[in-house]
């Protein structure tokens, strides 16, 4: 069977690796002539609009697939007429759009955060009054790593915001003083059956991940099952079929909904060497309408990205059950070049494994120096 993907960035090239022992085939379609999945499949080389591509790109596909929510909805639903697409088209019109994504998990009376449309520069006045601050300010479209957002504290903040908006919908959102941002990960087959990994603490610096640790320490009772009855909402309204993702805010005890990802995600890197079964092997059962696996943790994993430059190889294979993976991508600042796992069977032998990585690690954008110091007490 031949899968096909939309985007050929690090999440495809994962995709593929999970599912190539499973005896599968791939096709790749993304604009860029250098997406790493040139390494390792068949990619063609063409934009997401052209349906003469895309046609042929449908050819013999068993299904179709994406690695990123910003595919256009319109290419989605044209292989869809062709080919089974999943997760469904409408999971990509709801995610890429922030507001209509807020209006949803309100509908499903899913707690999220205060937020406003900003349908234009006008507007912005008027929904800080009803938000208050501090707010972010974000584009409704596109954006991520930090991207199209502005954070808003003072006046002055909204003054300066205001010289530099686009022309475009934008959504005010109210700042949560929150305790930490949490991940989970739920997986919907064709069969309707549905499962969840544990909850996932990330930790991010300019709006980017850098560090999650699995599963997430120190949870109060009854979070995981409010993340998952959360997931599990939108996994049936939708009428999903794959990996999705739902970053929360922890505020107070309770999770508030941050935002979601119809696709693997970042957070979930971890699976790979850390959980029974990983979220990319599961995202291509779940298409292919096979069983899903076991989401179950093995142990206690962290998971670091390695983000603009990477360290010597040799320096973090020294340090036991540390895993690298590296994406095959020209080094740029902000730019995801790989990540790192390290794994342990308890949490004092995961402190002792992270403390020992190289130099490199101790940057403040690792976070490792925060993390390092809390992890014992915050894992009793």
């Amino acid at each position: 069977m031949t899968i096909g993907i939309l985007g050929g960035g690090q999440l495809g090239y994962m995709l593929a690796l999970a599912g190539y022992p499973l005896g599968l085939h791939f096709r790749f379609l993304d604009p860029s002539p250098e997406a790493p999945v040139g390494r390792i499949a068949n990619r063609v080389t063409a934009d997401f609009n052209d349906h003469h591509a895309l046609e042929k790109f449908s050819h013999g596909l068993e299904v179709v697939t994406y690695e990123f929510e910003n595919v256009p909805v319109a290419a989605a639903k044209f292989l869809a007429e062709r080919v089974p697409v999943y997760p469904p088209t409408v999971a990509l019109e709801e995610a890429q759009e922030r507001l209509r994504e807020k209006r949803l998990f309100r509908r499903l009376e899913i707690p999220t955060t205060e937020f406003a449309e900003v349908a234009k520069r006008e507007d912005l006045d008027a929904a800080v009054r009803q938000v208050g601050l501090p707010a972010m300010l974000k584009t409704c479209r596109m954006g991520y790593d930090g991207k199209g957002q502005w954070l808003l504290r003072t006046a002055e903040d909204v003054e300066k915001a205001r010289l530099e908006l686009p022309e475009v919908p934008l959504i005010l959102e109210k700042f949560v003083p929150f305790t930490r941002e949490v991940s989970i990960l739920g997986v919907r087959g064709r069969s309707g059956e549905i499962v969840f990994y544990p909850l996932i603490e990330n930790h991010h610096r300019g709006g980017i991940l850098r560090l999650s640790l699995a599963p997430a320490p120190n949870l109060a009772e009854g979070l995981q099952l409010e993340a998952e009855d959360a997931a599990r909402k939108l996994l049936k309204a939708l009428g999903y079929v794959g990996v999705l993702c739902i970053e929360f805010f922890e505020v107070g005890g309770r999770l508030l909904a941050n935002e979601m990802a119809p696709r693997v995600h970042n957070s979930g890197h971890w699976t790979i060497e850390g959980a029974v079964t990983s979220q990319f092997e599961n995202h291509l059962r779940a298409i292919l309408g096979m069983p899903l696996g076991s989401t179950a943790a093995v142990g206690v994993s962290a998971m670091i990205n390695l983000i603009g430059e990477i360290p010597e190889s040799a320096e973090v294979l020294n340090v036991s059950n540390a895993h690298l993976h590296l994406y095959g991508k020209e080094p740029r600042a902000g730019r995801k070049l790989g990540h790192v796992t390290v794994r342990a069977d308890r949490p004092e032998k995961l402190q002792q494994r992270l403390a020992e990585l190289p130099e490199f690690f101790r940057r403040p954008e690792y976070c490792l120096e925060k993390v390092l110091p809390e992890l014992l007490v915050r894992r009793a």
